[in-house]
């Protein structure tokens, strides 16, 4: 039986060791063989062996993502705990198609139908639209994603944006700098990459705008190549600025729009850009749109309860 297993979101060379060390203690432990390809993994053993060195080489890609690196030391405990605690049928789904990230704080999941499906649809086309309630992952998903891409070189770099209509479009009348006026209303975008991406490291992508935080408005007239875009709150934004967001995909480019068009809080004589896409894209190959449920909502319990209590009061038109 022959596996082929990717090395994401670390360098080969880190796995394989000095003198591909690593890769010669992990062969000695398996009856399979093992080479590695580029950023693959190929082995070629039973199934049993396969298991076991799918669960190895996940555990081997998180203690990378944790430590910066890992020793044969490291590799010999996860040997001695696999073999002492067996493999879990849960480690070995969860390898399956379902992990989108891996970090410093462990692997980012998608968790539910709605959301890997979600992934699948992002891994497939370079447009996706993910709406519905919050709490589904919408946002955090698609940071994670724009993250894998840019940890395995896919994309060159990261713009994350969204309508601040809170504080008025322009955000003229507020004091101090754009970063000091737009920081406050970007605060859960921040808080996903910080999950992701250890301080430091974040602290100096950001400083060289590999990674990029701005509102909606500040997008105008750029051409973006080899990035992955991201608009967030996209029921915020009106017709012409889904437009203008969309047009800004260059070459090797990918977007992802997230948004929930239960909370809009545009003037109401303004078009929801989110809404309208919908009805206008909705037949383009290469655009996808995602429809997440209570079914997929991954935060406290309650949060499920909640949205379909105003669900149904929505539809009693109370």
């Amino acid at each position: 039986m022959k596996k082929i297993l990717k090395l994401r979101d670390i360098d080969p060379m880190l796995f394989s060791g000095v003198q591909d060390s690593n890769l010669k203690f992990i062969e000695d432990n398996f009856k399979g063989k093992i080479v590695l390809r580029g950023d693959e993994i190929h082995f070629d053993g039973n199934k049993d062996e396969c298991e076991k060195i799918e669960v190895l080489v996940n555990d081997i890609i998180y203690t990378i993502n944790l430590k910066g690196y890992i020793k044969r030391n490291d590799i010999n405990h996860l040997f001695e705990s696999m073999s002492s605690n067996g493999i879990q049928k849960k480690d070995i789904n969860q390898s399956n198609h379902s992990v989108i990230l891996y970090t410093h704080k462990g692997a980012v999941v998608a968790q539910t139908d709605g959301q890997k499906k979600y992934y699948e649809a992002v891994i497939e086309n370079d447009i996706v639209f993910s709406y519905g309630p919050a709490g589904t992952g919408k946002t955090f998903q698609a940071v994670a994603c724009a993250v894998a891409a840019l940890k395995n070189k896919e994309v060159e770099k990261i713009i994350i944006t969204r309508p601040v209509v809170e504080a008025g479009e322009h955000l003229g009348f507020l004091p101090g700098d754009l970063k000091e006026k737009v920081d406050p209303y970007l605060i859960p975008l921040y808080d996903a990459l910080d999950k992701m991406i250890p301080k430091d490291k974040l602290k100096k992508l950001l400083s060289e705008n590999t990674i990029e935080i701005a509102p909606l408005a500040y997008m105008r007239g750029r051409t973006l190549h080899n990035s992955f875009m991201i608009l967030d709150e996209a029921q915020n934004s009106t017709k012409m600025q889904m437009k203008m967001f969309l047009t800004r995909l260059g070459v090797t480019s990918k977007a992802i729009i997230t948004g929930d068009i239960t909370q809009i809080d545009l003037e109401k004589n303004e078009i929801c850009g989110l809404i309208d896409a919908m009805k206008v894209l909705k037949n383009i190959k290469g655009i996808s749109f995602v429809e997440l449920t209570d079914k997929d909502v991954v935060r406290h319990r309650l949060v499920k309860d909640i949205i379909k209590a105003y669900n149904k009061e929505s539809k009693n038109g109370k």
